[in-house]
């Protein structure tokens, strides 16, 4: 009877006993820490919440109750009192569900029938990971359904989940799991769709997710790798608009903290876009969109967003063209933005004039700054010396890169000799890669800026309008068989929107290793293309590829054969059969393994073997050295 009278008590009841029993607790036990409690709980109510949900912790106030009753008040008070003492060290860890990592495909109900039984069997769903499995969208429909019954609902981990499933799939997936959510009346605070390839389009199904109730309270939002593009960029921040001033409306604007978007060919357009967003916010820590094609005109716009978010604490704008004139647009925002901790700038062609900007804008403040990178710059000596002059002052600082530059060998040592002197020579990292300084100054570096002015006024004529259009499909012109044949980036784009699902049936129908192994090789020899849509679009392919060949060498302990047919495919052993040459420029082919070497799906014995053989090409000093060092550097 008892039992089934505490099951029919609401939530709200079992907090204000929770609150009650700790508060006594802590009085008897920790006086002096009764201000700092009652702080606490006014501060932060979710944690009492939280604790009172817990099944344990609900039987110990039973047992506690029933004891009480039993022996009398003042034992009861005594089990109190100790309970409240045991919990005074406790932490409470937040509960979800992760099937990370499982490779499952979930097409249907019946396939997804596991998730959703553990999402039924969570009485407290704070997380929901389902990292590196495959989604449908029958199978949407049931987790979605699911999880209308759980208004705590925080974050959505849903990274690579979407691997090998057409782009007209990934919106109606997205849509249902949205729907899920604001049917939940939940409010995320981490949303990650990360490694997902859904485009534009894809963007159209999360709009809605983005716009409802329940990503009012949204902190983080990472969408790394998503393909997203200029009309893709544009859609996220108009739905991120419209999130903010409804949020406002209803009395607490959108307050984001995180914002990830690196390889997504947003480019100047699309950075423009988000800016506005940031200008707006205003409440963001962390920015980071490396790879994404943004020129000084963007650069622009992002540096005037930066001023306004000054608790901003990490920037990575990495493999975009800052160039000198980004640089000045930046160096001009850094006084608004002490809080920093970590900025990389890394292979953003700042140049010496860039790099003396940078410089002189960080020298008398950002104490807080611990990491710099600034690797691959074309920084020459001068330039060099006047970062390491600026970092002096840095008393927190634990590492600055400036591999990649163009010190010259006498340059390398005067940098080296000025940080010992000011006491910073343990966060120089490795200068393997400096190259040479050239004998005539940066008298290029006007012409960076001039590049990117034209790239960019080349590269849109999209006027500014309320209605954006998805670009339409491009149409299949030749079949896998005849990309195969002449592997070129035009026959790439050739195979048209679907190529990726095109390969990898092609590839199904032909399981031999070796034959496999073929097609990826010819697939990831484009990974570094000219052609951004082309470098994209085979990186993604390539990583789908590879993914799928582990998963079926782990699943037919064949492991080592793959990785043997790696080794000869990459020229790091001799082919057995001499009649078989390398028919592939392999640099695109090193870029891609690099961009794989780190994920969790490669087994370890691929990257023990990798490790030996790439230590082995630097100890020879073969060719592709840089790409080469990156990737045991990945593996290390």
């Amino acid at each position: 009877m008892a039992s089934s009278i505490v099951v029919r008590i609401k939530d709200a009841f079992w907090s204000r006993i929770t609150l009650g029993i700790l508060t006594g607790g802590i009085a008897l036990t920790c006086p002096e820490s009764l201000p700092s409690w009652l702080l606490l709980t006014l501060c932060c109510p979710e944690w009492v919440s939280s604790l009172a949900k817990s099944t344990l912790y609900q039987r110990i106030v039973l047992s506690v109750y029933t004891l009480c009753v039993t022996l009398g008040l003042d034992l009861g008070f005594m089990c109190l009192w100790w309970c409240c003492a045991a919990l005074r060290n406790t932490r409470v860890s937040p509960s979800g569900i992760s099937f990370a990592g499982k490779s499952l495909k979930l097409d249907n109900n019946d396939d997804a029938k596991d998730v959703i039984e553990a999402i039924d069997n969570c009485s407290d769903l704070q997380y929901l990971n389902l990292e590196g499995n495959t989604l449908g969208v029958d199978a949407s429909k049931g987790i979605a359904k699911a999880l209308e019954n759980h208004p705590e609902f925080k974050r959505a981990l849903w990274k690579d989940l979407f691997t090998g499933r057409m782009k007209t799939e990934i919106p109606k997936a997205l849509e249902y799991l949205g729907n899920g959510l604001v049917t939940a009346g939940a409010r995320l605070t981490e949303l990650d769709l990360s490694d997902n390839a859904f485009g534009p389009i894809g963007v159209q199904g999360l709009a809605e997710l983005l716009k409802s109730s329940s990503c009012y309270a949204l902190e983080e939002l990472r969408l790394n790798n998503n393909g997203l593009g200029i009309t893709g960029g544009k859609l996220l921040a108009s739905a991120l608009t419209d999130c903010y001033n409804c949020s406002k409306s209803k009395g607490k604007p959108l307050a984001l903290k995180v914002f990830i978007a690196g390889r997504n060919r947003l480019e100047n357009d699309g950075a423009k876009a988000l800016a506005q967003v940031f200008k707006m916010v205003g409440t963001l820590e962390e920015i980071s969109m490396p790879q994404n094609g943004i020129y000084h005109p963007g650069i622009s716009a992002l540096s005037d967003a930066f001023t306004h978010n000054k608790n901003l604490q990490v920037l990575n704008l990495n493999d975009n063209t800052i160039g000198p004139k980004g640089a000045e647009a930046i160096a001009s925002a850094m006084p608004n933005l002490q809080n920093l901790r970590e900025i990389n700038f890394g292979d953003c062609l700042l140049k010496t004039k860039g790099a003396l900007l940078l410089a002189e804008s960080l020298k008398n403040f950002h104490q807080n700054l611990e990491e710099l990178t600034l690797g691959f710059n074309e920084i020459k000596k001068n330039g060099g010396i006047g970062i390491v002059e600026a970092m002096a002052n840095k008393s927190k600082l634990k590492q600055l890169i400036l591999d990649g530059n163009q010190f010259g060998e006498q340059g390398q040592e005067e940098i080296k000799k000025k940080l010992k002197e000011i006491g910073k020579l343990h966060t120089l990292g490795s200068l393997e890669e400096n190259e040479s300084e050239d004998s005539e100054e940066d008298t290029d570096d006007e012409n960076v800026d001039d590049e990117s002015e034209e790239h960019s006024e080349i590269e849109h004529s999209e006027k500014e309008n309320d209605v954006i259009e998805v670009p339409p499909s491009i149409p299949t012109t030749i079949t896998v068989e005849e990309f195969l044949k002449t592997p070129s980036s035009n026959n790439f784009l050739a195979l048209g929107n679907d190529r990726i699902d095109l390969i990898f049936r092609y590839v199904k129908e032909h399981q031999d290793i070796a034959d496999y192994m073929k097609v990826l090789m010819k697939v990831s020899t484009l990974s570094n293309d000219t052609k951004p849509e082309v470098a994209d679009s085979s990186l993604k392919c390539s990583e789908f590829l590879y993914k799928d060949l582990f998963t079926m060498a782990q699943k037919n302990d064949q492991t080592s054969l793959v990785n043997n047919s790696i080794l000869v495919n990459l020229g790091l052993i001799k082919n057995e059969d001499k009649k078989e040459k390398i028919a592939w420029d392999l640099d695109g082919c090193l870029h891609a393994l690099k961009y794989i070497a780190s994920k969790n799906y490669v087994p370890q014995s691929t990257k023990d073997t990798l490790k030996v053989f790439m230590k082995r090409e630097i100890d020879n000093n073969k060719d592709q050295l840089g790409i080469k060092k990156q990737i045991w550097s990945t593996l290390s």
